[in-house]
């Protein structure tokens, strides 16, 4: 009788002890989902991992052989155990390739992020510089080499002693540097993001959602003129293709203001502003892919021109 009631009790603690593992293992999952809600973590954004590995196969992963763009895009060198290439090595090869680039994508203000995403596996905060790997993706297969850089920019302020405002001197410096090495460089574009809310950086156009976009032009540059026409002709385009996706061009001057932008480095500079911190990458990517397209179609007009 004792032993058939050791055995009862037994039983009970054994269902006892699965009921707190059940019950456990159940508010792990809980926590774990609001803990992934209250980062505003986004897990539907692979499309991007897909578009930057599309050119690679299975093999080519596993024994390391991926893009130095994807590389740089993670910000870190033990992402598949490679080290990023650097800048004069990619510019080497891309030119032995191809001699004459003639865009040239910066970034004034390298940090800016977007929205946080876990791109699959990986756990990010994606950056404007995936803009740039996107545009010369495309500009680069319709035609026009394009380079990309990568040079930071934090490191030339903080060893010339600049604030933040410094950082179009920085940039300054990378473009007079790219331009020396690349004399064929004529098209500089230098990719931003906003800073408003959500619902004032996006738009659904044909059941696809995309960020929107901004011009900004300086008006100090004395030959701004030129600069504007040229953005101009960009921002048509995106007005017939995709109408409400550009929110126009701002004109900047004045006191208090940079504006100049670098814009008088050349008639064919220009600064847009791709979404907001807000975005995430599916809506940003939207953009740039159609953007891309479009300066692709106008940098060929202005070729024909220049060449006919």
């Amino acid at each position: 009788m004792k032993k058939m009631k050791l055995k009862g009790k037994k039983k009970i603690r054994i269902r006892y002890k699965i009921i707190i593992l059940f019950f456990i293992f159940f508010l792990s999952l809980y926590l774990m989902f609001r803990f992934l809600v209250n980062l505003n973590i986004n897990i539907n954004d692979e499309d991007l991992v897909n578009y930057l590995l599309k050119d690679y196969t299975k093999e080519d992963i596993i024994k390391n052989k991926v893009s130095d763009k994807l590389l740089t895009f993670f910000k870190t060198e033990q992402l598949l155990g490679m080290k990023k290439v650097s800048l004069k090595e990619k510019n080497m090869k891309v030119l032995k390739e191809e001699k004459s680039p003639i865009v040239y994508l910066y970034n004034s203000h390298q940090t800016e992020e977007y929205a946080k995403t876990t791109l699959a596996e990986y756990s990010v905060n994606p950056t404007v510089f995936i803009n740039d790997y996107i545009m010369q993706d495309i500009l680069n297969k319709n035609g026009f080499l394009t380079l990309v850089e990568e040079r930071s920019i934090t490191e030339i302020r903080n060893l010339n002693g600049w604030n933040y405002a410094g950082c179009y001197k920085a940039s300054r410096i990378l473009m007079e540097d790219a331009k020396k090495n690349n004399n064929s460089l004529k098209y500089f574009i230098d990719i931003h993001r906003d800073s408003l809310p959500h619902d004032k950086t996006t738009i659904v156009i044909n059941g696809e959602v995309f960020a929107k976009i901004i011009f900004l032009i300086g008006l100090e540059n004395s030959n701004y003129q030129e600069n504007l026409k040229f953005t101009e002709e960009i921002n048509k385009k995106v007005e017939e293709k995709y109408p409400g996706l550009s929110k126009g061009i701002y004109k900047k001057g004045g006191p208090g203001v940079n504006g100049i932008y670098n814009q008088d480095f050349s008639d064919y500079t220009i600064l847009i502003e791709i979404g907001g911190n807000e975005n995430t990458i599916t809506e940003v990517m939207n953009t740039t892919v159609a953007i891309s397209e479009i300066l692709s179609e106008v940098i060929k007009q202005h070729e024909i021109q220049e060449y006919s």
